[in-house]
């Protein structure tokens, strides 16, 4: 029973379609949850990122500060906006921590049994009985997160693209029981607060970007592992033949080997479509660490500069 419950309060009306959304909690600092907590500092908010250990928390931190110095390096924000949003930031290594925010953002690792212990937890310590809890994974089904909880109608997907300071899309998930004031309250906080443009999907597996994205991305792999062609000549092809900013195999790099590979699993165990089954050469891959970007080596080979900032 949560909390809200607990204390008599009948969560299912609790009107929050006009929530002011000012205190956020991010959980999670790894790319996807460092560049969630810029973008919400940056756009004003009291933002509470949660760590698994004060290492891990500080190394968060240091991760939005490079992010911002980048921004500046490069003309995108000023130094005084910069140091302002850094300051509006907090790193913990306490879940608890996050008990006074408004919404909280899940961004742990894309793996069903830490989603669903996170969204648990946090249903006990969140008290604010208009509290939104959402998640930022890529293919998991989001109700199940929800009914961790005992308020699955204020639980939704709200997941973010990488680079999330650069990317302008957000896709708002709704489940079968997530409230229409929810919808609205989450889609407003994205579009009006963070400035972003919204896309709306059902909790199918892969939501829509993904859903069209990986089974192309897992071609590729294919591609590469049977010797049709080099993963270069691959990404090359689709680079100059179809005019795209990035090929295939160097985005998959870029999102990471394991994350595609968590991704076609949770397709694959949805539709059974053979198209959506991870390639054995991503297995393989997946298994030997060889990750992408934030390893140094997957389809491509990349430099310690890159590892240090992926």
């Amino acid at each position: 029973m949560s909390g809200a419950r607990a204390r008599g309060v009948d969560i299912q009306h609790v009107d929050i379609q006009h929530l002011d959304i000012r205190r956020v909690g991010v959980v999670g600092g790894g790319r996807m949850g460092a560049g969630i907590a810029e973008v919400c500092a940056r756009a004003g908010l009291d933002t509470i990122v949660s760590e698994t250990s004060r290492p891990a928390a500080t190394a968060a931190r240091e991760r939005i500060a490079v992010s911002l110095e980048r921004a500046v390096q490069r003309g995108k924000l000023d130094r005084s906006s910069a140091e302002t949003a850094l300051a509006r930031v907090t790193v913990t290594a306490e879940l608890a921590d996050l008990a006074d925010r408004q919404l909280v953002v899940e961004a742990v690792t894309e793996n069903a049994r830490a989603k669903t212990e996170v969204f648990a937890a946090l249903d006990k310590i969140v008290a604010d009985p208009e509290a939104i809890l959402a998640t930022n994974t890529s293919s998991l089904p989001v109700m199940r997160l929800g009914r961790a909880t005992g308020r699955a109608d204020r639980v939704v997907g709200l997941h973010f693209f990488n680079p999330v300071p650069v990317l302008p899309l957000v896709e708002l998930v709704t489940t079968l029981h997530t409230s229409a004031a929810t919808t609205a309250a989450v889609h407003d906080f994205a579009t009006l607060t963070l400035g972003k443009t919204v896309v709306r999907s059902t909790d199918r597996a892969g939501f829509v970007v993904n859903a069209l994205l990986v089974p192309y991305l897992l071609s590729a792999i294919r591609m590469t592992e049977s010797g049709h062609a080099s993963a270069t000549d691959v990404d090359r092809g689709m680079e100059l033949g179809c005019a795209h900013p990035m090929g295939p195999l160097r985005l998959a790099d870029l999102i990471g080997l394991d994350t595609v590979h968590s991704i076609a699993e949770s397709l694959y165990e949805e539709f059974k479509e053979p198209l959506y089954a991870p390639p054995p050469l991503l297995q393989r891959m997946v298994e030997a660490g060889l990750l992408g970007r934030k390893t140094g080596r997957g389809f491509h080979v990349y430099g310690r500069e890159v590892q240090r900032n992926p």
